[in-house]
C-alpha cells in the first residue's frame, strides 16, 4: 500500500471514529425513524414463519414479497431466478449502488416452538431465522421507498433463494447479471445467546468458516470373526483413519488458526461376529483461509488413500466443496459500526467473533466489498434447532441499523 492509500484510509478512520462518538448519544433521532412499519415486520415475519418453503421451492414466499416491494411504491421489483426477487430503488439524485440481502428460505426441520404462528408445513420450517431477515428487509424497503427525494444513489433489496442448500441461490444471481452494477454488499443474520436489539460487527476479513466436506466407502474384504486373516476389516480401517486425521489440525494448521474437522458419520456392519464388507464415513470441515482450506483437503486426502493402500483395502471419496468464508471489508466494516452506533446507540453495539458457521453471502464478494453483522435475538436455543425462536423485539433495531447503514454508504 502507498503511503497516499495509507493516509486516505487513515483520515477515512478517524472522521468514522469521530461519527461514532458524536452520534453515541443522539442516536434515534432520525425523521426516518417514525416511518418505520414496525407491527408490519411483526405481521410478514409471522405470516413467512407460518408458510415456510425450502430452498428452491419459495414460489409463494417470493410472490409475497414481490407483491409487498410493489406496494410500497418508488420500487422497481424484478426476479433473477424463478424464486427470488430484487428491489431496486433508484434516488432522485445521481450517487454509488449499494445492496443489502436477505435469505428467505426455511429448514426440512419439524418446528416444536408451540407458537401460535407455527408452521403448518410437515416438516419444514424457520429454523434459521431467514423469516426475520426477510421480515427486516422489507421493513427497510418500505421506510427508504419514502425517502426517494433523500436518497443520492441506487439501493438494491435482495431477497435470496437457497442459502441453506449447495450450490446455493447467490451463486444463481449472480449469474444472472442482475447485481453486476452494486459496488457494496451488505447482510445481517440473527443469532441467539446476545442481548436483544444488538448489532454484532464481524471481524475484518474472515468473519465466517468455508463448509467444505466428504463422504468415505471404505471396501474391505468380510469374513467370519474368528477367522480375521481371511478378511481385510473396514472398521479398522476406518479407525485408523479417523485418528490420523486428527493430526490435521494439530500438527499441520497453523496454530490459532481456527480451523476444524469433525467425522461425524461412521456406520459398519451389523453383527458381532461378522468383519463387513465395507464401512462409511462422512465429515464436515472447517477453515478461514484458502491455503488451509487446501492444505486440510490435501492432507485428508494423502491419510485416506495412505491408510486404505496400507491395509489392502479400497475406497470411493466424495470430497464436498461448499461454500467460502465471508470476508468482511475493513471500510465497510467500520462505517457498519458507525452507522450501527448512529442508529441504535453505542452501548448496543458490539464487535462480533466470527461465526463458525457458514454463509453463501460470501459469494457476493466476487462482484464487490461484503460486509456481514449479526443481531442478537434474546437467549435460547441455536439456529436449526426444532425450538428456535426469537424476541421480535430486536427487529426494529436490525430496521434502523439496516436503513441507517445504507444511508451513509450511500452519503459518504
Amino acid at each position: 500500500m502507498n503511503k497516499v492509500s495509507t493516509l486516505l484510509i487513515a483520515s477515512l478512520f478517524s472522521t468514522m471514529l469521530v461519527a461514532q462518538n458524536k452520534t453515541s448519544s443522539d442516536h434515534s433521532t432520525a425523521a426516518w425513524m417514525k416511518n418505520i412499519p414496525e407491527s408490519e415486520v411483526v405481521e410478514w415475519r409471522r405470516h413467512i414463519h407460518q408458510n415456510p418453503e425450502l430452498s428452491y421451492k419459495e414460489v409463494n414466499t417470493s410472490n409475497y414479497v414481490a407483491d409487498l416491494l410493489k406496494s410500497f411504491g418508488n420500487i422497481e421489483v424484478i426476479r433473477p431466478t424463478k424464486t427470488s426477487v430484487i428491489g431496486i430503488l433508484k434516488g432522485s439524485k445521481p450517487g454509488k449502488t449499494v445492496a443489502f440481502r436477505a435469505d428467505m428460505d426455511a429448514l426440512p426441520v419439524q418446528e416444536e416452538t408451540g407458537l401460535e404462528f407455527s408452521s403448518k408445513n410437515n416438516n419444514v420450517s424457520h429454523a434459521c431465522g431467514h423469516d426475520a431477515h426477510t421480515a427486516m428487509l422489507l421493513g427497510t424497503a418500505k421506510t427508504l421507498s419514502k425517502m426517494k427525494n433523500d436518497i443520492k444513489g441506487t439501493v438494491y433489496f435482495v431477497f435470496q433463494h437457497a442459502e441453506e442448500e449447495a450450490p446455493g441461490g447467490a451463486q444463481e444471481i449472480i449469474e444472472s447479471g442482475a447485481l453486476k452494477d452494486v459496488q457494496a454488499f451488505f447482510g445481517m443474520h440473527v443469532l441467539p445467546n446476545y442481548p436483544v436489539g444488538n448489532v454484532g460487527i464481524l471481524p475484518d476479513a474472515a468473519a465466517s468458516t468455508t463448509s467444505d466436506g466428504f463422504t468415505l466407502t471404505i471396501n474391505g474384504k468380510g469374513s467370519h470373526g474368528s477367522m480375521p486373516q481371511l478378511g481385510i476389516d473396514p472398521i479398522v480401517v476406518g479407525a485408523e483413519i479417523v485418528n490420523a486425521l486428527q493430526t490435521v489440525i494439530s500438527r499441520n494448521v497453523t496454530p490459532g488458526e481456527m480451523a476444524v474437522v469433525t467425522i461425524g458419520k461412521f456406520q459398519s456392519g451389523s453383527a458381532p461376529n461378522v468383519i463387513p464388507d465395507k464401512a462409511e464415513l462422512a465429515a464436515s470441515i472447517r477453515t478461514i483461509s484458502q491455503p488451509t482450506r487446501e492444505l486440510v483437503e490435501n492432507r485428508i486426502k494423502t491419510i485416506i488413500d495412505n491408510i486404505t493402500k496400507a491395509h489392502g483395502a479400497t475406497y470411493e471419496l466424495d470430497y464436498i466443496k461448499s461454500y467460502p468464508a465471508i470476508q468482511n471489508d475493513v471500510v465497510l466494516n467500520l462505517q457498519a459500526k458507525t452507522s450501527a452506533i448512529k442508529a441504535i446507540g453505542k452501548e448496543n453495539v458490539f464487535d462480533a467473533s466470527r461465526m463458525t458457521a457458514s454463509e453463501d453471502f460470501s459469494y457476493y464478494n466476487k462482484i464487490a466489498p461484503t460486509c456481514f453483522m449479526v443481531l442478537g435475538i434474546g437467549d435460547g436455543v441455536a439456529n436449526h434447532n426444532p425450538k428456535f425462536n426469537l424476541d421480535e423485539k430486536s427487529l426494529k433495531n436490525g430496521v434502523k441499523a439496516e436503513v441507517q447503514v445504507i444511508l451513509d454508504y450511500l452519503n459518504n
